[in-house]
């Protein structure tokens, strides 16, 4: 939430909340502990930042139509809700090939963790975690630049 723009609708203690909200609604988790808690709050948080930035991408799509000739339109530069939304998707087609590298992205990238709390939550050492996250960045990023894709 750090990089986002001023003025984002949906600011750091929103997420929060929202996410509290939604894992407390949750009846059939039986928690095992904190780092469990913190796993779910991850997955839980990148799926609201993935709706809301669909939500806008949708809004902007038709929902609040804005005319514009074609000539401003060309000036008007990619949002961040579509970047979110990318990023979503790539992240899933890692996760299908290489599972842990996509779960390192996700609890440090969406749930804040830091590399010792990701290692705990993972339940592997703090250098596999590192290599975990360079391999799963240079992989999105390729992903996302759609070159090298396996």
């Amino acid at each position: 939430m750090a990089a986002e723009r001023p003025g984002h609708t949906l600011q750091t203690s929103a997420l929060v909340n929202e996410a509290y909200l939604r894992l407390i609604d949750v009846k059939q988790v039986h928690w095992q502990n904190r780092t469990h808690f913190f796993a779910m709050a991850a997955t839980t948080m990148r799926r609201i930042l993935v709706d809301a930035a669909r939500a806008r991408g949708n809004q902007r799509r038709g929902g609040g139509v804005l005319k514009l000739s074609i000539d401003a339109a060309e000036v008007i530069a990619v949002n961040e809700h579509e970047d979110v939304a990318a990023v979503d998707e790539a992240l899933t087609r890692l996760q299908a090939v290489h599972p842990r590298p996509a779960r390192v992205v996700e609890l440090r990238f969406f749930g804040g963790l830091t590399l010792e709390e990701t290692a705990t939550a993972l339940d592997v050492s703090v250098d596999t975690v590192k290599r975990d996250w360079r391999f799963a960045k240079v992989w999105l990023l390729r992903d996302l630049d759609g070159t090298d894709r396996r």
